[in-house]
């Protein structure tokens, strides 16, 4: 009787729809005795990731996880390079993995990966991608006018593409402003510059990678016709998590630069800087790029590159982009200013494929 009355309260639950969580969600039960119910979503480093139907994405240390209980197929891969997909329980500070009848068991330390299928998906498509395949990136269109006494058209262009991989990093970017004011009759261009390179990042190690970079500028002002950069170097990731990232870097280049009011100047350079990227909850994200040259023919001369910027998501293709893009040149040319500020803001878009 006591076992109908059970069997009659859980088909009640399920036909509720309340025992689907119970059944069917995987269970995670902490060392401190805590649980956490919902489907796991990766273990990548020192953490694992679980999607709760309430909570969202949960992130817990994996060396606290005392058990685990999951049916769902997970790949699984190991410190000796085997991977195994099926269900997977943890228990005793063991992983055992179930697929096709045959068991595999893991001490729990040497489990480097766990996904499910759809973030497999997301690392084979990393393993070998196209060329055309995983770029990511935003763009922006400014403008700002004024009628009256005074006429001024003010005119701003960015770019920034990202395409990362497992192994490489490939960066491109472009900026410019065009400003022209009529005043009195009279019509002058007040800023005009451009400024864009890329930059290619190849890992050598799990913190190690190798760095080249071509830069191009143009600047009317500090009668800049042309600025080409050519260099390369080292880098360590200094920080790599899901909300930050951040590299540092250094190595040599070659400068050759033409003026409009001067001669040709060419000289090799040493360089130092950094990446930095930070994720500021779902829809915002904060980027800043540092370089230092030191010019290696003229001692004491350097010039120093500083980009920033910050993107705030509005709709799921549409952005609000603010940049800085700071040139500082420690001998600038002939009666003009050592420094050079470019800023920009306004409505952008955002690209993945």
């Amino acid at each position: 009787m006591t076992n109908k009355s059970g069997l009659l309260q859980l088909s009640f639950l399920c036909l509720s729809g309340s025992c689907i969580p119970a059944l069917y969600a995987d269970q995670i039960v902490l060392k401190n005795g805590d649980r956490v119910t919902g489907s796991i979503v990766k273990k990548d480093g020192a953490n694992l990731v679980v999607k709760s139907e309430l909570l969202g994405l949960i992130m817990m240390a994996w060396d606290k996880v005392d058990s685990v209980n999951a049916d769902a197929a997970l790949t699984v891969a190991t410190k000796d390079g085997k991977t195994v997909l099926g269900s997977m329980a943890l228990a005793n500070g063991e992983v055992d993995v179930v697929a096709s009848g045959a068991r595999e068991t893991v001490p729990a330390t040497d489990v480097m990966a766990i996904r499910n299928a759809d973030e497999q998906r997301g690392y084979e498509k990393l393993l070998h991608p196209g060329w055309a395949q995983l770029w990511t990136g935003n763009g922006t269109l400014g403008w700002a006018g004024s009628k009256g006494n005074a006429r001024t058209l003010t005119f701003t262009t960015g770019l920034n593409a990202q395409r990362a991989t497992r192994t490489d990093k490939t960066t491109l970017m472009f900026s410019s402003i065009k400003a022209t004011a009529l005043s009195s009759g009279t019509n002058s261009t007040t800023a005009q510059a451009a400024r864009g390179g890329f930059a290619y990042d190849h890992n050598i190690g799990p913190r190690l990678f190798t760095n080249t970079f071509n830069d191009y500028e143009y600047d009317k002002f500090q009668n800049v016709d042309l600025r080409i950069v050519l260099g390369g170097g080292a880098g360590f990731h200094a920080i790599q998590t899901d909300r930050t990232v951040l590299d540092v870097l250094a190595g040599g280049d070659f400068n050759r630069v033409v003026f409009s009011t001067q001669a040709t100047m060419r000289s090799g350079e040493a360089y130092f800087g950094d990446d930095y990227t930070r994720r500021l909850g779902r829809n915002a994200a904060v980027t800043q790029t540092a370089r230092m040259f030191n010019d290696l023919t003229n001692t004491g001369v350097y010039r120093i590159n500083f980009d920033a910027g910050t993107t705030v998501k509005l709709l799921r293709w549409l952005n609000w982009n603010v940049s800085l893009s700071d040139r500082y040149l420690s001998t600038p040319a002939l009666g003009r200013k050592a420094n050079d500020l470019l800023y920009t803001t306004g409505l952008g878009f955002t690209f993945a494929r």
